[in-house]
């Protein structure tokens, strides 16, 4: 059995695992712990022969809001910062691949904001839903950071043009204009049916063979991503120097003061 934890929840409706990230105040952002519980549920249903699927979706109205810019914000002056955040991103690292080494097909849920890290982590699904109320976007350059890990993941999925485009800018797409990037591949016309067909999605993978679905993703996550797990690592390292700069310091603050950044 897997036990629930006050960050993710899990339940397992055969043939598949919902994992729900669960810090609805936060609009389920990730947290240091967020991450080792999720690390430690995929590691879990690895074993468990009844999942042959998993959901991954977020609690209440959001799928995942990014990092955890107040937890960020408590360690901006420590000393010796640098290491704890390239520990920090390491783990995210390790957890998106992983996602993609997951010999299970994993369904992203979304419901609600997929930002940053969020959006990475529906990225690294290897399908995603969308609800009428479903938004994604890589808002870490309005807030002085560096979209190491969603960037990689994005130009490997819908190539480096749009990739640019959409980190770069910050800008928000809908589930409409995100199915018509290639970003997500259907979205449902009302919230309550969202869960009920990505369980739909989760049966038809279940008719196949688990040996053949492993075999496939590694395909295309490992061969055919190899340059990409590389990019990846890159990213993470940009992600964690960028947390350093006195241009994160100052976009953390203003976000969290619901001010505009001063970019010196």
């Amino acid at each position: 059995m897997i036990a629930n934890s006050s960050v993710v929840d899990v339940r397992v409706d055969t043939p598949s695992a919902t994992i729900v990230l669960n810090r609805p105040a936060r609009k389920n952002a990730l947290s240091s712990e967020s991450v080792e519980r999720l690390q430690q549920v995929f590691d879990d249903l690895l074993r468990d022969r009844k999942v042959a699927a998993v959901i991954l979706t977020g609690a209440s109205d959001a799928f995942c809001s990014g990092a955890d810019l107040k937890e960020m914000e408590a360690h901006l002056e420590e000393e010796g910062a640098q290491e704890k955040w390239f520990q920090q991103t390491m783990a995210l690292n390790e957890l998106i691949v992983t996602m993609l080494r997951f010999p299970k097909p994993i369904i992203a849920a979304v419901n609600g904001p997929a930002l940053g890290c969020g959006f990475a982590l529906a990225l690294a699904c290897d399908a995603i839903l969308a609800s009428p109320s479903a938004h994604f976007g890589c808002p870490e350059v309005e807030r002085g950071l560096v979209p190491g890990l969603v960037t990689p993941l994005l130009a490997f999925r819908v190539g480096a043009s749009k990739a640019a485009r959409y980190a770069l800018s910050g800008v928000r797409l809908d589930g409409n204009a995100a199915v018509e990037a290639g970003i997500c591949h259907e979205k449902v016309s009302g919230d309550h049916l969202l869960w009920a067909r990505a369980q739909e999605w989760a049966t038809d993978y279940s008719a196949n063979s688990p040996q053949a679905l492993q075999m496939t993703k590694q395909l295309i996550n490992e061969t055919i991503g190899e340059q990409f797990l590389t990019h990846l690592s890159l990213g993470t390292a940009n992600t964690a120097a960028a947390r350093t700069t006195d241009s994160a310091k100052e976009g953390v603050r203003a976000f969290l003061s619901k001010r505009k950044p001063d970019w010196k």
